[in-house]
């Protein structure tokens, strides 16, 4: 039997692309499942008093899951992507039964570390393999597909465990709907995901310009993509600040929304259009970014992000106005979230992309960890909007760090203006052009 050629592409990928995908909505799925549900049960069946108590469940996930990201993309090139994948997927599989026999909070926290590490490294391989699938040319509409079936996955997971939390016990919906995702996923990834070694090795070697052939170690990539390049510090601290106001709108908003009267499915609304308009909107704005640029998209997701929170802190409750800031929160994750990951993709040879993401997404995890721990003391000090106004400044600050720090335009497709970060030192080599 003959093997067919090794070749770049989303069309020439499409198979192995389209199961990715689906993959990747289902790692959506088992976090999108606790988006509506799981403060209230907190609060109703744990009967914590405090946010911060309440949000420690996202504290525990958002620490597992950066450091996750950050041991994957040190691992990827070296144990393959498809390993750490069926990984991910096989440590899933207790989060069900741990949520449905928890006696106590502590085991939901518990839990919640054992998602983080599946959300880790499944949600991290299924972007590195992807990336790898189609070279560098169409890298913002694969990124933007990719982050559209994962948080379609959480918006339709949201949406429908809220609704079926109005009739059945919130418990009961997670933990059968949780184990369902998790094998369905585990056999999937075992018996058709493929590895994606060979598409790596051949951009590598199309991409050759002297560059370091080996994944740099983890210390040289992590000083790279957290502090000394611009471009990948810029994209470091949007990304953990933009995933700071989404542990916001995962853990507060529901208690925010409740406090004023909401029930169970209207707050499953609003969590279901916020990661909804979010999933759709990124297949224009990963592609859009493609042709003028990953800044413009950047600095404009997040301050709409900061402008919808800003509205959403002065509603008071109002289910119709926080259904219609969900949307624009939406809306501005949509301009950031794909087109970071692929201005990061960017600046990086083929053989650091996994450490250099991993760090990317290390610091952007991070930002649950951080949001929720703002959010509740916030929260318990100055109230439910207080706390989310403060997030929406910082949102706002972290806009103006990227227009200040990144250059105006990142090349994708010339190998000489990549990063090298196996090569101490290095920077990165593109020159700010105006943008188009």
């Amino acid at each position: 039997m003959t093997l067919a050629p090794v070749r770049l592409g989303l069309r020439e990928n499409r198979a192995q692309f389209s199961l990715l995908v689906a993959v990747n909505a289902f790692v959506g799925m088992m976090v999108g499942l606790e988006r509506s549900t799981l403060p209230l049960v907190g609060r109703e069946e744990f009967h914590l008093g405090s946010s911060a108590a309440v949000l420690s469940f996202i504290v525990a996930f958002g620490l597992s899951k950066a450091l996750t990201n950050l041991g994957a993309g040190a691992l990827a090139q070296r144990a393959g992507r498809r390993r750490l994948l069926i990984g991910g997927w096989a440590v899933a599989l207790p989060v069900p039964l741990l949520i449905g026999v928890a006696p106590s909070w502590a085991w939901i926290v518990a839990a919640n570390v054992l998602l983080g590490i599946n959300q880790g490294l499944a949600w991290s391989m299924t972007v590195v393999m992807k990336i790898d699938l189609v070279g560098p040319k169409r890298r913002g509409l694969a990124l933007g597909l990719n982050e559209a079936a994962g948080y379609g996955g959480v918006a339709l997971a949201a949406g429908l465990s809220g609704w079926l939390a109005a009739s059945y016990a919130a418990r009961d919906v997670l933990v059968v709907a949780g184990a369902v995702i998790a094998v369905a996923a585990l056999l999937l990834s075992i018996f058709f995901v493929r590895d994606t070694a060979a598409h790596v090795a051949l951009e590598q070697s199309i991409h050759q310009t002297g560059a370091n052939d080996t994944p740099p170690r983890l210390r040289e990539a992590f000083a790279q993509a957290s502090y000394r390049v611009p471009a990948l510090r810029a994209c470091s601290q949007a990304g953990l600040v933009n995933n700071l106001n989404d542990g916001l709108a995962w853990g507060l908003v529901p208690l925010f929304l409740a406090a004023h009267g909401a029930g169970a499915g209207s707050i499953g609304l609003v969590a279901a259009v916020y990661p909804g308009v979010w999933s759709v909107a990124q297949i224009a704005t990963g592609h859009r970014s493609d042709s003028v640029g990953r800044k413009p998209l950047i600095v404009a997701g997040m301050i709409t992000q900061a402008a919808a929170l800003g509205i959403l802190a002065l509603s008071n409750g109002s289910i119709v106005i926080a259904t219609a800031t969900a949307a624009l929160l939406g809306l501005g994750t949509a301009l950031v979230y794909p087109t970071l990951i692929a201005a990061m993709s960017d600046a990086v040879s083929p053989v650091a992309r996994a450490p250099v993401v991993g760090v990317y997404r290390f610091w952007r995890d991070m930002g649950y960890a951080l949001g929720a721990v703002i959010a509740g003391t916030v929260a318990d000090a100055l109230g439910y909007g207080g706390a989310i106004a403060i997030v929406a400044g910082l949102t706002a600050a972290s806009g103006l760090w990227v227009v200040r720090d990144m250059p105006a335009r990142l090349a994708a497709t010339t190998p000489d203006q990549q990063l090298d970060p196996g090569r101490p030192g290095n920077r990165l080599h593109a020159t700010p052009e105006s943008p188009r």
